[in-house]
């Protein structure tokens, strides 16, 4: 039997936080596009930029992220390497999960 790294409590805990990281990442990446749609520059070069900004953001974990149980870990590396989440959001999570997650983002 392999060693998982985190628990049952680690898997609802990630579920339940998901929806809020997410919705919390595209409310930061809404307010950078006003920035963008903003400033300075021709409309059609703002409008471009932006369509390249939203196709490289829809591959965000912070934007889609598959929910399963056998990604957890790499998706919490990816989460926190993209700057979704920080520490401060896994302080509630087993130790063994933090301990492979830092393991994968000091790669």
């Amino acid at each position: 039997m392999q060693y998982q790294h985190f628990t049952e409590k680690d898997w609802k805990l990630f579920r339940k936080k998901l929806p809020d990281w997410q919705e919390a990442c595209m409310d930061r990446l809404n307010r950078e596009y006003i920035l963008l749609l903003s400033g300075q520059g021709s409309p059609s070069d703002k409008f471009w930029e932006l369509d390249k900004r939203i196709r490289e953001d829809q591959k965000m974990a912070g934007v889609q992220l598959s929910m399963r149980r056998s990604n957890l870990i790499y998706s919490l590396a990816s989460l926190i390497n993209e700057g979704t989440i920080d520490w401060k959001d896994m302080e509630e999570f087993s130790d063994d999960l933090k301990d492979a997650v830092r393991f994968l983002t000091s790669c």
